[in-house]
């Protein structure tokens, strides 16, 4: 069967995150993608100019048709936006039960413009949180989620990671991105285990969308059969790898994109 994963989130108007960054990354990886799409942004690679929501009931109708037709191996959920789309989203996860969500909790672009109404944050945990087999926060998303100041060592990321467990996702993985250092360090954290992953820190203004494709990533590992370590291993290389070949793209004149398709396409298309 045709390994199939199912992108529940907001369009970017740029083509760098959000639907469209999960879906060349799905392609990419050779994994069938499938949409819901829960919010309408008009931006480009240097802001986000405005937001259009889609009504709830919209998004329970997509997901409704999507798994009534689909055998879905694995969700990604991004940006969500309002507490009527996170509520509608609960309860149609409940209905078809995906067994491998991996919950990105999107919460402000990296223009700062916000991509999580304040008031469903809380909503965004009770609700989402049990669902999820995996939540991808980064340093600044985990920090806003606890209430707490961001996370300034490996050990200040696994209690924080921990301490986003007791929400009742199954694995927490705490993204160095945002760190300093040579290395990125990312955490994979469980009840009763956690691996480190390291990478070196790719020097690049072209990081636009990293956090969608790597959630999106992890989703398509696990929509082939992979267990949740060896999906997260195989994920932070790929991005780590779009990372390294973003600068080859040129789009836009701001932050740019990372390259999806860096195995794919021939160097001189990338110009």
């Amino acid at each position: 069967m045709t390994p199939i994963a199912l992108t529940i989130a907001g369009s970017d108007s740029s083509g760098g995150a959000g639907i469209e960054a999960d879906l060349k990354t799905f392609s990419a990886l050779g994994v069938y993608g499938a949409t819901v799409i829960t919010a309408l942004t008009a931006q480009n690679t240097k802001e986000v100019r405005a937001i259009h929501a889609v009504p709830a009931e919209f998004v329970a109708a997509q997901i409704d048709a999507v798994f009534s037709d689909l055998r879905v191996n694995a969700v990604k959920i991004g940006m969500l936006w309002q507490a009527e789309v996170i509520e509608t989203v609960a309860a149609a996860l409940g209905r078809w039960d995906p067994g491998n969500i991996v919950l990105d909790p999107v919460l402000v672009a990296t223009s700062g413009a916000r991509l999580l109404a304040p008031s469903a944050l809380e909503l965004l945990k009770r609700a989402l949180f049990p669902c999820a087999r995996l939540l991808t926060p980064n340093l600044l998303e985990a920090a806003a989620l606890l209430d707490a100041s961001v996370a300034q060592s490996e050990e200040e990321m696994r209690e924080q990671g921990e301490r986003l467990l007791g929400f009742g996702p199954r694995a927490v993985l705490m993204k160095g991105g945002h760190g300093a250092g040579a290395q990125s360090l990312d955490l994979l954290i469980e009840p009763h285990d956690c691996m480190r992953l390291v990478a070196d820190r790719i020097t690049t203004r072209n990081g636009h969308g990293t956090g969608c494709t790597l959630s999106a990533a992890i989703a398509a590992g696990l929509a082939k059969g992979l267990d949740l370590a060896e999906a997260v291993r195989r994920a932070k290389e790929f991005v780590t790898a779009a990372l390294a070949a973003a600068d080859a793209l040129k789009v836009g004149s701001g932050r740019g994109p990372v390259h999806h398709f860096h195995g794919i396409w021939p160097k001189q298309h990338a110009y």
